[in-house]
């Protein structure tokens, strides 16, 4: 396995609901197949990484739990059981391939610091490098609601950013996205491509997922959006469609395609806009708003009306507007406590104030992405 020149890399998300069967157990004879099709791939020279849900389902089958915890530290502990077993059922099941697996278990925290985020990069292309299968999931045992993806969804459009994928793919239990709520409209109807991620998009995509898996379509599209922005295609299907993965590899008209192009966000202010864990906020003037986002200016102290937070400088930040829409994220420039006493004011203004901040923007436009 593995043997032939890398070609692509390809991030598959498997869900919840891929993962476990109707007794929401762990479905072995499915995720058999799925590994096989990773394997296929493998052996034509891509390189593949695993995003994976379901050590909680694990968990509750091996301890006799009938429902899933609703107090975080049983969801944890049986995370802690089931992350064990997760894992030992992949890496049996890649074995058979001649194949080795590496666990990359992550938070929001861990991704949200710079050096953090960079040295996950490495690692992942690192285990790639080696002919590694990387096996990446949440790490439920430590995160804690603040600071969780939420779901894996999101998780994978960032491994995605993370490893310069060229496809990711997300398993479901649905065929794609609808142009209504299949759900509640018998007249909703696949759409087979998407170029730009709409309101209208979000507005069919209904609420949230299975009782087993915390997503829904909704969180897909916002992965989705957020890849289209790194140029990176993504592709939602059925997840129990035979051969789908190995069908959406090869272009194949499985579920939706979202098209990535051209990368509209690239490097740093890639981990700015999608993985830097915000330390604080600041809301900014409409006219602010405009220099910001229409005039590629950088955020000057007379914008700000609001600060939120107790940020320092250098730490990531999010800019919102009146009605509290995020417009921008990017490095403070000055601490949280230096830019109440100086937020509204010009900058002759701020001379006279008694402030150890000797700079003059909020955030430099150099450190600075618009959403």
């Amino acid at each position: 396995m593995g043997k032939g020149l890398a070609k692509r890399t390809i991030v598959i998300k498997v869900g919840s609901s891929t993962v476990t069967g109707a007794d929401g157990r762990i479905d072995r004879d499915h995720l058999a197949s799925l590994v096989s099709q990773v394997a296929k791939l493998s052996d034509e020279g891509d390189r593949v990484v695993v995003v994976t849900s379901g050590a909680i389902a694990a968990g509750l089958e091996a301890l006799g739990i009938g429902s899933r915890p609703t107090d975080m530290p049983s969801l944890q502990a049986t995370a802690a059981v089931g992350q064990v077993l997760l894992l030992d059922a992949y890496r049996g099941l890649f074995e058979q391939h001649g194949a080795r697996v590496g666990q990359v278990l992550v938070t929001r925290h861990d991704v949200g610091h710079r050096q953090q985020y960079v040295n996950a990069c490495q690692t992942l292309g690192r285990l790639l490098e080696l002919g590694v299968v990387p096996i990446v999931n949440e790490n439920d045992t430590t995160a804690v609601e603040e600071i969780r993806f939420g779901d894996n969804d999101y998780l994978a459009a960032l491994v995605g950013m993370m490893v310069h994928a060229d496809l990711v793919v997300l398993l479901t239990d649905t065929e794609g996205l609808c142009s209504a709520d299949p759900r509640v409209d018998a007249d909703a109807r696949l759409v087979e491509v998407v170029n730009e991620v709409t309101d209208e998009h979000l507005f069919a995509a209904g609420g949230a997922g299975t009782e087993i898996g915390s997503g829904g379509m909704t969180t897909k599209l916002e992965a989705a959006r957020a890849l289209m922005k790194a140029g990176i295609p993504m592709v939602i299907c059925d997840g129990r469609r035979p051969e789908v993965i190995v069908d959406a590899a090869a272009g194949q008209p499985v579920g939706t395609l979202f098209a990535g192009g051209k990368a509209a966000v690239k490097g740093k202010k890639l981990w700015l806009a999608y993985a830097g864990h915000s330390r604080g906020s600041v809301t900014i003037d409409d006219g602010a708003r405009v220099a910001l986002c229409l005039g590629g200016k950088s955020l000057l102290p007379a914008g700000v009306v609001k600060v939120t937070g107790s940020f320092v400088v250098g730490e990531p930040i999010s800019v919102e507007d009146g009605d509290g829409n995020v417009v921008a994220r990017g490095l403070a420039g000055i601490s949280a406590a230096d830019l109440e006493k100086v937020r509204g004011l010009k900058s002759s203004e701020i001379a006279r104030v008694p402030v150890s901040w000797s700079g003059s923007e909020v955030i430099h436009r150099d450190h600075l992405v618009i959403l």
